[in-house]
């Protein structure tokens, strides 16, 4: 059996682990084993590639410096993972998610001026008819012109959302004047300039002549798409950010696609599509979770039409301590707590599973509340909590507990903010006007965990702050929890 046959039942065996990781990972109690799947299935992806490339490198000159350049590459980058991934902080997560995604829309731009100046590789013994050399040449200027256009599109969004998630650019979406016209433009200039791109390096790779031309169109579609996945994200607010990190995450499986059918590779198209279409139907979820539309997802900049309504005056708001909140916990018999990305910063998910611990051995019911887009990220509540050892029956979503909150004695609101804002279902003048969200103004009491009365990542004002059934807990959520723990011993 040669090297090629190998490759392509490694290729096969690897997709086949990449399902069952996508599996594994859409439940708690299997995500362990659906990550082991997708190690154990890049693992395979990896060695197998390697020994192609070794194998296909007898053919070519200067062989060593081709293994070279490919070992060197998996080194540097095996580094730069290890490194990110053992200093990075779960708050972190989101950004370096994003980033990573550039790198993969880098990575397809690239392939696609390789493709350009490689051309289609067709031998000269090759007997095609004409016509049929130039369908097989324009399927592959096409492939080059959408694979760059895609990658670069990932990159330079993925390069935004990662500074408004790390607060190195502000959260508030870019309006410039006729935005979608800007976006809607952008796609039918896209479109011409392939157009012409496909036919005119066609024309030149059947008369043999050179192709400067056909360069510098290609070039303009490049900036064109740098520029234009920029103005994407950045029109988008900081409150969306997680539904945009999920579509930038399907961006990038389209971009790894587009690279398979250039480079020929089974499996990057079949790992792109897995990518691409999960990623796009995890936005979809979370845009019905967010009462978001899809479509406008892709084009950019949604939930922004509405003015924002903060100068309103709701009065003022009432603090509670520590003594005081362990007191009305120990006399509660149902308690709900709604973590949000207050609560990773604090790093308080131990702590808060003390108290759980604490409350369920005197009898107390607790449950977790979790919004869709708790965080900035798909799961990012979900993950700290199950690092904490909580038990998975008890953390529920939205939809499950929603109900539930009027019977509900306690709710704790610890780092949460725009989720559990009331202006979502009663303020039509609200940026977040329609979003569903945690009702936890409907239980006999509320406290929220806060560092201050700042507005959230969205910036908007939260009316739940000053209900009368609503008292604040200011200062760290770590330190605040542990003092409640301490005073319920």
């Amino acid at each position: 059996m040669d090297i090629n046959s190998i490759t392509v039942a490694a290729y096969i065996v690897a997709s086949l682990l990449f399902i069952l990781s996508l599996a594994g990972l859409s439940k708690h109690e299997s995500a362990k084993n659906g990550l082991t799947y997708g190690m154990v299935g890049m693992a395979i992806a990896l060695v197998a590639t390697v020994a192609a490339t070794i194998d296909v490198s007898e053919y070519v000159d200067h062989r060593a410096l081709v293994i070279t350049l490919m070992l060197a590459a998996i080194a540097i980058g095996a580094v730069i993972g290890l490194w990110r991934a053992r200093i990075v902080e779960m708050t972190g997560m989101p950004e370096l998610i994003a980033l990573l995604h550039s790198f993969v829309g880098l990575a397809a731009v690239l392939i696609g001026w390789n493709g350009h100046i490689g051309g289609a590789h067709l031998s000269e013994g090759d007997s095609v008819a004409l016509g049929d050399i130039k369908a097989l040449i324009n399927i592959h200027e096409a492939e080059v012109a959408i694979g760059i256009f895609i990658g670069a599109v990932t990159f330079t969004g993925s390069i935004v959302a990662n500074l408004k998630l790390s607060a190195r650019m502000k959260s508030a979406p870019l309006m410039l004047p006729g935005k979608n016209y800007i976006n809607v433009g952008s796609l039918v200039l896209f479109a011409i300039l392939t157009a012409i791109y496909v036919s005119m390096d066609t024309h030149h790779f059947i008369s043999g002549d050179t192709s400067t031309g056909a360069t510098v169109l290609l070039g303009a579609i490049t900036v064109l798409a740098l520029a234009l996945g920029w103005h994407l994200v950045a029109s988008i607010g900081g409150g969306d950010m997680p539904v945009v990190v999920s579509m930038l995450n399907s961006y990038s499986g389209w971009a790894a696609a587009a690279s398979g059918f250039l480079l020929g590779n089974d499996l990057l198209i079949v790992t792109g599509a897995l990518v691409g279409s999960s990623g796009a139907y995890l936005s979809y979820i979370m845009c019905k979770a967010m009462n978001r539309s899809f479509i406008s997802v892709i084009a950019g900049g949604f939930g922004i039409e509405a003015p924002a309504g903060d100068d309103k005056d709701y009065g003022e708001h009432r603090e509670i301590h520590a003594d005081a909140a362990a007191e009305l916990l120990a006399g509660a018999s149902s308690v709900v707590i709604t973590p949000g990305y207050g609560m990773a910063v604090a790093q308080a998910q131990y702590p808060v599973a003390d108290l759980t611990a604490k409350l369920r051995a005197k009898g107390v019911d607790v449950r977790f509340g979790i919004h869709p887009v708790a965080g900035r990220l798909p799961g990012h509540m979900n993950v700290l909590l199950a690092e904490a050892k909580l038990p998975y029956d008890i953390v529920l979503e939205m939809d499950e507990i929603n109900d539930d909150f009027p019977e509900v004695d306690v709710v704790l609101v610890i780092g949460a903010n725009d989720t559990v804002n009331p202006a979502a279902s009663e303020d039509p003048t609200s940026p977040i006007a329609g979003m569903p969200v945690l009702e936890v103004w409907n239980a006999r009491d509320v406290i929220v965990f806060k560092r201050s009365m700042a507005a959230g990542y969205a910036g908007v004002q939260n009316p739940l702050f000053f209900r009368d059934n609503s008292q604040m807990l200011f200062g760290d959520a770590k330190d605040k929890v542990e003092e409640i723990v301490h005073h319920l011993s």
